[in-house]
């Protein structure tokens, strides 16, 4: 199974508007990345998001661009900011008999997700950045000892999105 870890996107202040939605420039950089991971031709079975609003935004506008329907994203308690990697895992435990999910979510969940999945502890340190995309192969959930395949950067999914071939692949 193939877990693909997104942070959502530069987000508004919590001054600027309580909800904390994606702010312009953060709608870009998902435009970005979306159009980054439609060149790498990825497609995604599941989507998830966390229930905050910069989160769906994120997975949304993914959606959108790889033609993926808006109406199947799954949203969640279990992913937000503050959510136990733990109760992560077994949300998205119930998607395993599926080949791909994508995740839109926070820090500092995303990172412990993705600590959980490598090791059985929840302090591996994985630098996520707005925007950025991260896969992990695990062969069943619950997974400790998952493989790291690649993290890019939403600097280089931008290189990537503006790429001058048609498709690009991404496999290590």
């Amino acid at each position: 199974m193939e877990i693909y870890l997104m942070q959502h996107g530069l987000a508004l202040s919590e001054e600027e508007d309580p909800e904390r939605p994606l702010s312009s420039a953060g709608k870009v950089q998902i435009e970005k990345s979306a159009a980054a991971i439609r060149m790498m031709g990825l497609q995604f079975d599941v989507i998830i998001a966390s229930t905050k609003k910069r989160s769906k935004q994120t997975a949304e506008i993914v959606a959108k661009v790889i033609e993926y329907h808006i109406e199947s994203i799954v949203e969640t308690e279990t992913i937000k900011p503050s959510a136990s990697p733990g109760s992560s895992l077994e949300f998205i435990g119930q998607f395993k008999q599926k080949n791909s999910v994508l995740i839109a979510g926070h820090l500092p969940s995303l990172a412990k997700i993705a600590s959980m999945l490598l090791t059985q502890e929840s302090e591996v340190a994985i630098q996520f950045e707005n925007g950025g995309l991260c896969r992990i192969d695990v062969k069943t959930l619950p997974a400790h000892d998952g493989i790291l395949r690649w993290y890019l950067t939403p600097e280089q999914l931008a290189l990537i999105s503006t790429a001058p071939h048609e498709r690009i692949r991404v496999s290590l």
